[in-house]
């Protein structure tokens, strides 16, 4: 009786054990085929050329006075005039960027009384960027910088730059699959590499009795790295 009852006992395990093998063969194949899938990776870029729209200019006024607080009272005083100006001739997001006050000093090195500095940053349309820099400073500033010349819909003119990234990318792996003789199938794997804005060309933005500025056509570029299935 008992070298019965060892004998199923045997003879289940031996069962488990072969179902365990099976089921581990079975598995096995798809991970196989998975790892010798040929792929081809490639990276596609992808541009937009557009006329910028947009400035973006920075004003600002720096006082002196004996004191501290002399030279940040006129300051103010004056840059309130700057801002005030700015915001009457259409600017838009009229900020500040900075604000610093600093002892003066001689060429001898010895104390000159304080220096104080505003400066703020606005934006406004291609076509008024001379004129408003004109306006900030018969206003009193005595500091400009830029313009910075952007595109109101940047995020719009990426999107198009990454689809023809896209684009890019497929036509490279064709050329690739057919010089070896193969086909490009489905898409295995996709990133995004990055954008960056391209130089701007000339061309007049301003009237003829105001600040000339210049601008043209601006590239917007995108590069994405894909890999696709070989067939």
């Amino acid at each position: 009786m008992r070298r019965i009852v060892v004998a199923g006992v045997l003879l289940l395990a031996a069962a488990g054990l072969t179902g365990v093998l099976r089921l581990d063969a079975a598995e096995a194949v798809p991970r196989q085929a998975a790892a010798a899938l040929d792929t081809v990776s490639v990276t596609g870029i992808g541009s937009v050329s557009a006329v910028p729209d947009r400035a973006l200019i920075s004003a600002g006024v720096e006082s002196s006075g004996d004191t501290a607080k002399a030279a940040l009272t006129a300051n103010a005083r004056e840059m309130r005039r700057v801002i005030d100006a700015l915001r009457a001739a259409g600017a838009r997001n009229v900020t500040t960027q900075a604000v610093s006050l600093s002892p003066r000093m001689t060429p001898e090195g010895k104390p000159n009384g304080f220096s104080a500095t505003n400066i703020v940053s606005a934006t406004t349309t291609l076509d008024g960027a001379g004129a408003l820099i004109d306006t900030a400073v018969d206003a009193g500033a005595n500091t400009v910088y830029g313009p910075s010349l952007t595109q109101s819909d940047a995020a719009r003119l990426y999107k198009l730059a990454l689809k023809k990234a896209v684009a890019d990318a497929r036509e490279r792996a064709d050329a690739l699959a057919e010089a070896a003789g193969r086909q490009v199938g489905r898409v295995i794997s996709m990133s995004e590499s990055g954008a960056a804005p391209g130089p701007v060309y000339e061309k007049a933005a301003s009237t003829a009795d105001s600040t000339p500025v210049v601008a043209g056509e601006q590239e917007t570029t995108a590069s994405v790295s894909v890999t696709f299935e070989l067939r």
